[in-house]
């Protein structure tokens, strides 16, 4: 079955840019798969169900805040519709670093969702919890972000960020976050980076 596959664009010298945003993957419908189930609602017999996942409950596994963010640990990540190898792939990522939330656990699967408002199911050992952000996701194509020297609009510019562009996150801390990338290092303010809460406080 075929896989939508997210693959970055090499990033230029001066901007780094980071790849243009790809279609919306074809959705399967899993009409034989639901139909089977019916029949066996019918007639009794037992369905692999998780009930806690069925309710729509909140689980959590790790004992770790939920939601929170993560950034993915490999260059290939599979995305899928359920918390197990048997679902299908919904995406694939190829961009290792890419923050994510998570937003539900069971077993050793996380529920994720990306700056584009997708979910699906990732394995854990395919996540870190090193901090990563995107610059601006919302204004791509819109005006380049400041990276300044140190926090506050008094900053003296050392680099211009092209939204969308995926930084390290060193620190958050009074609404400034220290990024680096490409071996720049510098700060932007909290509200404009997707992956870090707005009031949200702490250092790598």
């Amino acid at each position: 079955m075929p896989v939508h596959q997210r693959k970055p664009a090499s990033l230029p010298d001066l901007h780094f840019k980071e790849p243009e945003t790809l279609p919306t993957p074809f959705k399967s419908l899993f009409s034989l798969s639901l139909a089977m189930v019916t029949m066996a609602l019918t007639l009794g017999m037992p369905v692999g169900i998780t009930p806690a996942l069925a309710a729509g409950e909140q689980v959590k596994t790790t004992g770790l805040p939920v939601p929170r963010y993560v950034s993915l640990k490999s260059t290939r990540v599979n995305m899928r519709v359920g918390p197990g190898r048997d679902y299908h792939v919904d995406w694939m990522y190829m961009k290792r670093g890419l923050p994510v939330e998570i937003i539900q656990e069971y077993d050793t699967w996380r529920k994720v969702r990306d700056s584009e408002g997708n979910e699906g199911w990732v394995l854990h050992s395919l996540l870190s919890g090193k901090r990563t952000a995107i610059v601006a996701p919302w204004e791509k194509g819109g005006e380049m972000v400041e990276l300044v020297d140190k926090p506050g609009e008094s900053g003296r510019v050392v680099a211009r960020l092209e939204p969308g562009v995926v930084a390290q996150v060193a620190a958050c801390e009074g609404g400034w976050c220290e990024l680096q990338i490409a071996g720049a290092s510098g700060y932007v303010s909290q509200k404009m980076v997707w992956g870090v809460y707005p009031d949200e406080t702490f250092e790598e």
